[in-house]
């Protein structure tokens, strides 16, 4: 019999399909997301055959046995995929456009000489691949690449070339020919990955797809997209700057508190493998307006700079200018600044930096922040080897931050002298035969007492 052909409306945020049209999606409530597409309903009447038979088991006669992993050559990639990329397994990295994506996962295949790889890119040609190679100067007889937007035809060539890695560059390029839709519709994407994930799980190859993001930062296509996939990937990073972070948001394999940092250089991505001494600068001169915190990316330490400049205000307004940090959380930090410790700057233009282009949103630097301001503003250097993690309450309290023992070993390990942490924030950390000297307070007043003395 002929397939049927009808129209079907689909939320773009969901995934979830409707007869008709609606201004606002039935399963997640979104508004003004559904979207029309045609689509072929196969003919009734076919039974699909069963070709393994499941049966309930109790969970206690289930064998737990761990996951066959593939090592890949980059360190940072196997830390945040939880050891290694699972056999079987389908991980979607995803960031903005130029971002590195395709030269992540390029320079890492070509170092991978146990088995054969197919790269299949829907967006670059052969050359402009072969060309990005011969950049990272590395060169592989196992790779194959081929540029196929058809989702049979790529299944031709999986077919025919049997490889042990699948690459799909992107997954809203590729396009089935059952469906009417465009390459790139809420249809075509979950229709093509979930296809892509039957082959996966069927024959234990893994498959590593790359997909879009739209201008608010999330995976373009549907959010189906998200939950079909082991594994969830983001790399992101200011293409200004040289740094870039590989954040895991989903992993069914691994913790999603890791992350890799790498930065881009003339010849790809190196790896960071210790991000505080890059985030560090190696002047001795000693200027007001830093200050050093030990911050948190996932369960990474690192230690990083907080610049800040305070200035008489050239005009009317006060100027606030913030860079890698929640400007409305430096407002805050002002004004417990103005109404608990009794600094006037509310006159004053401020402006903050977070160095080395990060965007850090971890609590414990709000004591490097208004240390920092308040280094500027009475122009008194802080010591460089005095680093200090505290969260900022609204009545002038430092609060308790997490994984306090991690901050005093990364500190430690850097050579820093002295470190401030919050008061009863050391129960059950071993302070014993430390080489640096810790310092608890328990209000910003005692903090500014220790670093600035009686100023």
């Amino acid at each position: 019999m002929a397939k049927q052909q009808k129209t079907v409306w689909f939320c773009s945020e969901c995934g979830a399909d409707s007869p008709k049209w609606a201004g606002r999606c039935p399963s997640c409530g979104a508004w003004n997301t559904m979207v029309e597409e045609k689509v072929q309903s196969k003919s009734k009447g076919i039974v699909p055959v069963r070709t393994t038979e499941s049966r309930p088991r109790p969970i206690s006669k289930i064998e737990a046995v761990d996951e066959a992993r593939i090592i890949m050559p980059s360190d940072e990639l196997n830390r945040v995929l939880g050891g290694g990329l699972v056999a079987g397994s389908m991980v979607l990295i995803g960031g903005e456009p130029g971002i590195g994506k395709s030269t992540l996962v390029l320079q890492n295949i070509l170092s991978i000489r146990s088995r054969t790889i197919l790269y299949v890119s829907g967006e670059e040609s052969a050359t402009q691949l072969k060309m990005r190679a011969d950049r990272l100067q590395r060169a592989s007889d196992n790779c194959f690449i081929v540029t196929e937007t058809s989702l049979e035809s790529i299944f031709r060539h999986i077919e025919d070339i049997k490889p042990g890695l699948l690459i799909v560059d992107s997954i809203q390029t590729i396009a089935s020919d059952e469906l009417e839709s465009a390459a790139g519709s809420v249809s075509q994407v979950r229709e093509c990955a979930v296809r892509l994930l039957k082959y996966a799980k069927e024959s234990g190859v893994p498959v590593i797809l790359i997909g879009h993001i739209t201008k608010d930062g999330t995976l373009a296509g549907p959010k189906v997209l998200e939950h079909i996939v082991d594994a969830v990937l983001q790399f992101e990073g200011d293409s200004n700057y040289m740094y870039r972070i590989l954040r895991s948001i989903k992993n069914r394999f691994g913790s999603t508190s890791e992350l890799g940092i790498y930065e881009m250089c003339r010849r790809g991505l190196r790896e960071v493998t210790n991000p505080s001494e890059m985030l560090l600068s190696d002047t001795d001169e000693q200027l007001s307006g830093v200050a050093i915190g030990v911050t948190l990316e996932g369960a990474r330490p690192f230690l990083i700079e907080t610049q800040a400049l305070v200035s008489t205000a050239a005009y009317g307004t006060p100027q606030r200018s913030v860079t890698g940090f929640d400007s409305k959380r430096m407002n805050m930090l002002l004004a417990v600044l103005e109404k608990r410790a009794g600094f006037k700057i509310i006159q004053k233009d401020v402006f903050l930096n977070i160095a080395g282009g990060l965007k850090v949103n971890d609590p414990a630097l709000d004591l490097p922040v208004i240390s920092a301001i308040l280094s500027s503003s009475v122009d008194v250097n802080i010591p460089r080897s005095v680093c200090m993690a505290g969260e900022v309450g609204l009545s002038g309290e430092i609060r308790p931050v997490t994984r306090l023992e991690q901050r005093i070993l990364e500190a430690e390990k850097l050579g820093m002298k002295t470190i401030i942490v919050p008061r009863n924030n050391l129960k059950g950390v071993d302070t014993q035969n430390r080489s640096i000297k810790i310092v608890e307070v328990g209000k910003v007043e005692e903090a500014f007492r220790h670093l600035f003395g009686k100023s």
